[in-house]
């Protein structure tokens, strides 16, 4: 695994970026500025860099071009922005950086950059040494449990507006679903809210952002209830927004 280095001047990016590539196994360091920066990447020196353009003492762009005039880009770099335009990306790669990612960024667009900026920059193996079997980067997530059935004493919960469908196991958008009524209160709602984000989660086809707007829950207090509640966040990676 790798030592990250996030640089945002926002709390909340800073801590989702963490968490997230905590999950995976990577060590995070944090900086909210450019000063901060510089200091984390001289103590900690770390394999990758994600840094935000628009900080308010020294942005990004200025921030890559110094380490780059001073011989310390020996990391790769990924440049994000929420403002940023084709020009943009088009000098942040010129100076060095490696990939360029558009707020708000998607799960799966971070993840696939964030492997691709470590493949590239990882040392290759002796000529003599035998060829390691790479397997793929898991994730901790819990995989969904299948939904109980229908039995006497359940009560079932259709969304209005959609017509409803009978729910089955890794189902993506069901507006119905089926829940025990004969069990503690806890696992019950547990089992609800469950269900509620998943509905939602494949409905705005995995973004948090959106997700986070429509249930009125930050962005960061979102990821750690889906989590809690044992959602299968791999099976939303490929459209999800930070």
């Amino acid at each position: 695994m790798a030592t990250i280095l996030v640089v945002d001047d926002e709390l909340g990016i800073r801590a989702l970026l963490s968490e997230i590539l905590s999950d995976e196994g990577h060590t995070i360091e944090l900086a909210q500025n450019a000063q901060q920066a510089r200091a984390s990447r001289e103590r900690s020196r770390p394999d990758l860099v994600l840094l935000d353009i628009w900080m308010p003492d020294v942005d990004g762009i200025t921030l890559l071009k110094e380490w780059g005039s001073t011989g310390q880009l020996t990391m790769p770099v990924i440049m994000m922005s929420g403002h940023g335009t084709i020009d943009t990306a088009v000098e942040a790669t010129k100076f060095g950086a490696m990939a360029f990612l558009e707020k708000p960024i998607t799960l799966q667009k971070l993840l696939r950059a964030v492997e691709q900026a470590l493949v590239k920059t990882a040392p290759r193996p002796a000529p003599p040494a035998a060829p390691v079997i790479g397997t793929a980067i898991g994730n901790s997530y819990p995989r969904p449990e299948t939904l109980p059935p229908i039995a006497a004493g359940t009560l079932p919960v259709q969304t209005a507006g959609l017509a409803p469908v009978t729910p089955l196991p890794h189902q993506g958008l069901a507006s119905e679903q089926v829940f025990e009524l004969d069990r503690p209160l806890r696992e019950a709602r547990d089992a609800f809210e469950k269900s509620y984000f998943e509905f939602h989660l494949a409905k705005e086809n995995g973004s948090m952002t959106r997700v986070a707007e429509k249930t009125g829950l930050e962005r960061t207090h979102l990821y750690r209830k889906l989590k809690q509640l044992g959602v299968d966040l791999s099976r939303n990676k490929r459209g999800s927004g930070i």
